[in-house]
């Protein structure tokens, strides 16, 4: 529509233009024409007054009567008066004529070049406004997407064809300077002769390198592009260049230089020439973000599915690659293995000689393992000193001679410290194999971790297998009632039920010993053993003795408030409590709040657990009795030195194993064993307390052999409530 507009407004003007030439040409030839006129007049009155005064002459110089002589000469003298006037009003006439001509040339010429300026301004208006929606359509164009940003070439290719619809040129080109290489890509917006392609990339490439400040003879990638495939006759003879600079990103190390390149039969005016600038300032920045945010995003495809510091793959891409196998060996009848590698004492090297020693090692043990994988095998890192592979289409024989190769190689690997000390990594490997062992991602994953633990608990620097799918069962199940737990101890659905302890020798209640129960939201109870694994496992000990603790001793105030007179407390701590984990503050604190004296509570602690760290104990101990608690040991004598920890440690209470408490009855073992552990501890000043009561006869063998405490079911069941020791 504009330039429709525009072609009309010229066509105007050229004719408006014509039409003031055509009356400037009649005005001069009119102007000549009576210039002519007045001229021949002129003459003609010249040659009759002349022919008139050489009668005159001639008539003066006859012998006639004077006074005919006299009235001829008048009568010349008043003809020739009238030619000397028209003469001098010719003259005037002429003379007035000719200043008003001059007057309308100036204003005619006047009126033109008005003309001329007026059209020409509301000619360049329309222009402009034609370039600006043209301008427009090109950067509609330009949206960024995801999909745009990742295939940046053509994305500018897309942009390029909208360009050159709406102002056509030769070629567009972009160059970049990066950290380690020039690079430059042409666009073809025509199909050009090889010559012209040649002489074209010539120039371009001397011209980035020149303006990006770079040696003549930098080593430089070319990439080009056909745009347009439209045949091209232009005999193009100087390459002409638009450029705008890309400004330097130095966060990526990323600078560099685009812009359009013409032929010179190709003529720009001032204002396409602005316009195609500012469209290269737009482009510019899409280009240069797009070239930069493709590289991040690459990047950040590569470290989504690569470890960073050893180059295998992660954790995510070997479960996308574990459900792919799966998927893939049922459909083709094929076995597979994964290996789960796990580095021995490797905290120790991290301890010894720093982590970045330790860096070094796991990129020294990421490189055997890749050189040692097969193609087609897939070796990631899963975190930490963790590593697992993935051996396609290999059994349990073969995939052991794999293992073993691998820890024989990683066994043998000399690694030297920063202060040149050599020391060496053992490694222990599980191994699970896709379907004999397990079916589903999720069993092997808990194969091979079982296999992996079994292979530590053999001495490490070994290969274990799983034993039995069975194991994968239970821990599941050991999984399914930790979370079981969580949700308990979220819901406030864990309370303490209480055992009666009895005085052997009074008969009446003692103590209590504070039991955790499980309530289902069915309102069914359970007993927290069947979660004792689960509570080790998973580390769920410290909040549950923190929730046990917390209603054991509210129950105790509620029966306090009651009126009766509450016996001591026998808590249960899990072996986490004695490396200080801020239990004795709690209780010191509960204390305070409900008013209860810390020697009506007793801590116990079964024996395997307490003598796993003296150093802790002590200290635990110590910090117990400075608070005013006493202390039970629990399960005493299970234990394969429990007399060297008699000697070690003193403790208030302790509490003899029930496994040898049921069965002094039947074994002369279990009631010897019983009864010197009853004296000893008489003479130690410690106090003793016999579990799993179960008949009158084990009671009154019991208080025999000098016993100060029991409990068992014969006693008394575990209640939801405290009794009275009246």
């Amino acid at each position: 529509m504009n330039a429709i507009s525009n072609l009309n407004l010229e066509e105007m003007r050229q004719h408006v233009l014509g039409r003031f030439a055509s009356l400037f040409e009649s005005q001069t030839r009119t102007h000549l024409f009576a210039a002519n006129v007045s001229e021949l007049v002129r003459n003609i009155h010249a040659e009759a007054i002349q022919g008139l005064q050489a009668s005159f002459r001639q008539m003066a110089g006859f012998d006639i009567d004077p006074d005919k002589k006299a009235q001829f000469m008048a009568g010349i003298e008043q003809a020739i008066t009238p030619f000397m006037r028209l003469d001098e009003t010719l003259a005037l006439l002429l003379e007035e004529r000719k200043r008003q001509w001059q007057q309308n040339e100036k204003n005619l010429l006047q009126v033109m070049l008005e003309f001329d300026q007026i059209s020409s301004e509301l000619s360049g208006t329309l222009i402009e406004k034609d370039l600006l929606e043209r301008q427009s359509n090109v950067l509609e164009s330009i949206i960024l997407s995801h999909e745009k940003v990742t295939q940046w070439k053509a994305f500018i290719q897309e942009i390029l064809s909208s360009f050159h619809s709406i102002f056509p040129f030769n070629f567009f080109f972009i160059s970049f300077a990066e950290k380690n290489n020039l690079s430059l890509y042409i666009y073809y917006l025509n199909n050009y002769s090889e010559e012209i392609r040649t002489a074209a990339r010539m120039r371009l490439a001397r011209d980035m390198i020149a303006s990006l400040g770079l040696p003549a003879d930098a080593p430089l990638d070319i990439e080009e592009f056909q745009v347009v495939e439209n045949d091209c006759c232009d005999d193009i003879n100087e390459i002409n260049l638009i450029t705008v600079s890309v400004p330097s990103l130095e966060v990526v190390n990323l600078a560099g230089l685009l812009g359009v390149a013409y032929g010179s039969a190709q003529e720009l005016t001032v204002q396409e020439e602005s316009v195609i600038r500012s469209i290269l300032s737009v482009m510019v920045m899409v280009v240069g973000s797009s070239k930069a945010l493709s590289r991040t995003l690459s990047e950040l495809e590569y470290y989504s599915t690569h470890d960073p510091l050893t180059g295998l793959h992660n954790r995510r891409y070997f479960n996308e690659m574990l459900d792919y196998e799966v998927g893939r060996s049922e459909r083709h009848n094929h076995e597979f293995t994964v290996l789960m590698l796990d580095l021995d004492d490797f905290k120790d090297v991290n301890d010894t000689y720093g982590h970045p020693c330790g860096d070094s090692v796991l990129r020294q043990i990421a490189e055997t393992m890749h050189a040692t994988m097969r193609k087609g095998d897939l070796a990631t890192r899963i975190g930490g000193d963790e590593f697992a592979i993935i051996l396609t289409e290999t059994g349990r024989e073969g995939a052991m001679v794999v293992a073993e190769k691998l820890r024989t190689e990683l066994r043998e690997i000399s690694f030297e410290s920063s202060d040149g000390k050599t020391f060496h990594i053992t490694t222990s490997i599980g191994l699970v194999t896709f379907p004999g062992d397990a079916q589903n991602v999720s069993d092997l994953m808990t194969g091979v971790d079982i296999g992996l633990y079994r292979a530590k608990e053999l001495g490490k620097d070994g290969i274990a297998m799983l034993e039995s799918t069975e194991r994968i069962r239970t821990e599941r199940t050991n999984r399914d009632h930790a979370e079981k737990l969580r949700d308990a101890l979220k819901d406030e659905r864990i309370i303490p039920y209480y055992q009666p302890i009895f005085d052997c020798r009074s008969g009446k209640i003692w103590a209590h010993e504070t039991l955790a129960r499980l309530v289902e939201p069915n309102g069914e109870t359970q007993s927290a053993g069947m979660f004792i694994e689960t509570i080790e496992k998973y580390g769920l000990g410290r909040e549950l003795d923190r929730v046990i603790l917390r209603k054991a001793l509210a129950a105790m105030r509620h029966c306090m408030d009651e009126g009766s007179e509450p016996p001591r407390l026998f808590i249960n701590l899990s072996a986490q409590e004695i490396q200080g984990r801020g239990i004795l503050g709690f209780a010191e604190q509960l204390c305070l709040d409900f008013d209860i004296p810390p020697s009506a509570i007793v801590f116990e602690i079964l024996e395997r657990d307490a003598i796993g760290d003296m150093t802790h104990m002590r200290k635990f101990l110590s910090n117990l009795r400075e608070k005013g608690f006493s202390f039970a040991l629990d399960d005493f004598g299970s234990g394969y030195n429990s007399f060297h920890y008699l000697r070690e440690l003193h403790f208030d209470y302790v509490k003899i194993d029930g496994a040898f408490v049921r069965n002094i009855l039947n074994s002369k073992i279990d009631y010897a064993l019983v009864r010197n552990l009853s004296h000893l501890c008489q003479d130690l000043g410690i106090l003793t307390v016999a579990e799993f009561v179960e008949s009158q006869e084990i009671l009154e063998a019991l208080k025999a052999m000098g016993i100060d405490f029991a409990q068992g079911f014969h006693l008394d069941m575990p209640l939801p409530r405290l009794k009275s020791s009246d």
